[in-house]
């Protein structure tokens, strides 16, 4: 049975969770696979890795008295809003023929985890299709928040409910057969600051979500049977945060 590492989850500063994934992913070949769950203070706004151009508003944004943080993940898509999320990370090693049966493999127990919930997940449909059950951003006219929110539509890589609701977005990069697999599970956002964001509706998800806790733990026993796999629990080293600190 393999051993992957588990890093207890950590709340922080958008910029120094981006540093942690950005030095795992780098230092995988000296290290085992690696799960972790975090979430964001304050809350921020993640762009993808290409996406140059946001709305100028976004700067301004406050949220609970704080700035609103924004960074760019190692990732590509659209921009995340992560204020009441759950953010999960993994990096490890795969040899899938394509990138959608690696979002599948990497997936599954995302899928397994939720179902245990009652809450029956499954892949979006193709970038090139029409997203389900969501405003599809694409006309000239939409507002430019709206099409740079990751969540306004559903591909291959994101998980989305049996009604189109998109609960996961989740992104990756390569670097010779390593991953660093890493999304969003979008839990209870506040509707307001949603709507300053991205200029819309929050849709409405009518799921009856569990707490944080219970949900990780949940998410870690799906991971270690969905991949026969045992998770150690090992916090960051204090010569590691040196490291990551390197990142910012």
């Amino acid at each position: 049975m393999s051993v992957w590492r588990y890093i207890p989850p950590l709340a922080l500063p958008g910029s120094l969770q981006m540093a942690i994934d950005r030095w795992l992913f780098d230092h995988y070949l000296d290290t085992r696979p690696c799960l972790r769950f975090y979430t964001w203070e304050p809350a921020a706004i993640s762009l993808g890795y290409h996406q140059r151009h946001y709305p100028d508003h976004w700067n301004t944004l406050v949220w609970q008295g704080y700035p609103l943080d924004i960074v760019h993940r190692a990732t590509g898509g659209r921009a995340v809003l992560h204020q009441g999320d759950l953010t999960y990370s993994l990096v490890t090693r795969g040899h899938w023929r394509s990138r959608r049966l690696a979002y599948e493999s990497l997936c599954q127990f995302l899928i397994q985890g939720w179902s245990q919930l009652g809450i029956s997940l499954s892949l979006g449909q193709s970038a090139s299709s029409e997203p389900r059950g969501q405003s599809v951003p694409s006309t000239p006219s939409a507002p430019r928040s709206l099409k740079a929110n990751c969540f306004a539509t559903a591909t291959a890589a994101d998980l989305v409910t049996q009604n189109g609701y998109k609960l996961i977005g989740s992104a990756q990069v390569w670097r010779s057969q390593r991953v660093l697999h890493h999304g969003s599970m979008r839990l209870c956002p506040d509707p307001d600051l949603w709507q300053q964001v991205f200029g819309d509706c929050l849709p409405e998800s009518r799921l009856v979500l569990p707490a944080i806790g219970s949900l990780i733990t949940i998410l870690k026993e799906a991971a270690a049977d969905t991949w026969a796999i045992a998770l150690e629990e090992e916090p960051i080293t204090p010569q590691e945060w040196r490291t990551i600190y390197r990142y910012l």
